[in-house]
């Protein structure tokens, strides 16, 4: 049976308001302009802002960190690392640096990695709470549950009454079968927080480990009051209510958690087992072929947890190279100057003569051989005609010219990743979002981390 967990990584992430008194006056206010706008939700703002302090003071540390934590609330996990990197090179004895990187190689399933920032972050700050509690949950995504349940007994050590880490240890209990202890902790938790639908999971989980099915339903009902559209809850409830020979009811179970999108063979084996005990054999042997069908490694992976990892394909390049914003605007043509051979290339692409706009623009760079929006120009139209090649070619060109130009980056991330070069791509996402171009955030929360 599939575990019911609601472990989550908390990266206790803030914005720092400290500045130090070095640099210009005019530093400092863009710095607290900063983490104003990040404060009230303006994340790509904040990046603008903590953009403009590190042109004027390079080495302050906060606006490195702070620029990182926008970037982790925009899913650029990997844009975050890089600064938080930076920040530490700086300042090496700042713990919070560390927790904060390893929340972010947490968040992209790179555990063993966070373990350490983890370990340097404890070692900094030895009463902090939530090292401890991060660096726990990483032992348990690595099946460490010894070494989890140790670093989840000091965090409660420091604070007995975090929420997060009784919930922690006793979904770690479970994985480790002391079922008296992980009752204990996921009563602590509904005694501090009773609303919340993990904790009378976990403990109805557990409850039917130790066979008491009873139980067990009453704590789920509960669960699913909070939480009714959770197909996991009417799972478990279901496999109970088995156990309880309440078949029918197992089936509503089990119907309801595949209206609610689980298709797991939990879902089908359960119900086929009940309506078998109720005499419909077909439709239980139906069910049953399908738990025999899903039953591959793939069975058991979270749809909500998994991130795409393979090439953007050329339906989706097409869609998001469609989706790039104009940056010129039409003017009147004339034909002795690179920006009319460049203005009438545009407009001949956009009528469909693409050969005629290819040659306007090969005539507008060859005029102004520094005519950034041309090379840009330029690399769409190859991109769209299949010469990717050439199309990164214009781009890398373009952003030699004008190296704040969001849209190349953007257009040759996207591309890089649509050849493979994964790593490539986020990379100038990550640059795209930091200039200010806020759909590339868009495309790493879906095709980056």
């Amino acid at each position: 049976m599939k575990t019911f967990s609601f472990f989550h990584l908390c990266s206790f992430l803030f914005f720092c308001i400290v500045f130090n008194s070095f640099g210009q006056r005019s530093a400092s206010d863009v710095f607290e302009e900063g983490n104003v706008r990040a404060r009230s939700g303006d994340y790509v703002g904040a990046l603008q802002s903590f953009n403009t302090v590190i042109g004027m003071t390079p080495d302050h540390a906060p606006s490195y960190f702070n620029r990182g934590l926008a970037k982790a609330t925009l899913k650029d996990y990997r844009g975050a690392i890089q600064d938080y990197n930076k920040a530490i090179e700086i300042n090496p004895k700042e713990a919070l640096y560390f927790q904060s990187r390893g929340v972010s190689k947490s968040m992209q399933e790179d555990h063993r990695s966070a373990l350490l920032d983890y370990t340097q972050a404890i070692e900094l700050n030895p009463q902090d709470t939530r090292s401890y509690y991060n660096r726990g949950v990483s032992h348990a995504k690595l099946e460490n549950y010894l070494n989890a349940l140790a670093d989840f007994d000091k965090a409660l050590s420091l604070s007995p009454n975090d929420v997060s880490s009784l919930y922690a240890r006793g979904t770690n209990k479970l994985q480790l079968k002391d079922y008296t202890g992980s009752l204990d902790d996921f009563s602590k938790v509904i005694e501090l927080s009773p609303k919340r639908p993990g904790a009378f999971a976990g403990r109805g989980e557990t409850k039917i480990a130790l066979n008491d099915y009873k139980g067990a339903i009453e704590d789920l009902d509960q669960a699913i009051e909070i939480s009714p559209k959770e197909a996991q809850l009417y799972i478990l409830r279901g496999f109970a209510k088995n156990k309880l020979m309440d078949y029918t009811s197992a089936v509503a179970d089990y119907d309801k958690a595949k209206a609610l999108g689980s298709e797991n063979s939990e879902v089908y084996y359960g119900r086929g087992f009940a309506r078998s005990k109720l005499g419909k054999q077909k439709e239980a042997i139906a069910d049953l072929n399908m738990a025999v069908g899903l039953n591959n490694p793939y069975s058991n992976r979270d749809p909500r947890k998994m991130t795409y990892s393979g090439p953007i394909t050329r339906a989706v390049l097409d869609k998001l190279r469609g989706e790039v914003r104009e940056v010129s605007a039409i003017i009147p043509l004339s034909p002795e100057r690179a920006e009319a051979y460049y203005i009438r290339g545009v407009s001949r692409i956009k009528s469909g003569d693409d050969k005629e706009g290819l040659s306007d623009l090969n005539t507008a760079i060859e005029l102004s051989p520094t005519y950034s929006e041309a090379f840009f120009s330029r690399a769409l139209a190859r991109s769209a005609q299949g010469d990717q090649t050439g199309a990164i070619l214009d781009l890398t060109s373009c952003i030699k010219i004008r190296p704040d130009y969001q849209e190349a980056f953007y257009l040759r991330g996207v591309i890089k990743h649509s050849l493979g070069d994964v790593n490539g791509g986020c990379t100038d996402l990550s640059k795209a979002g930091e200039l200010g171009y806020s759909p590339a955030y868009k495309v790493i929360s879906s095709y980056c981390n």
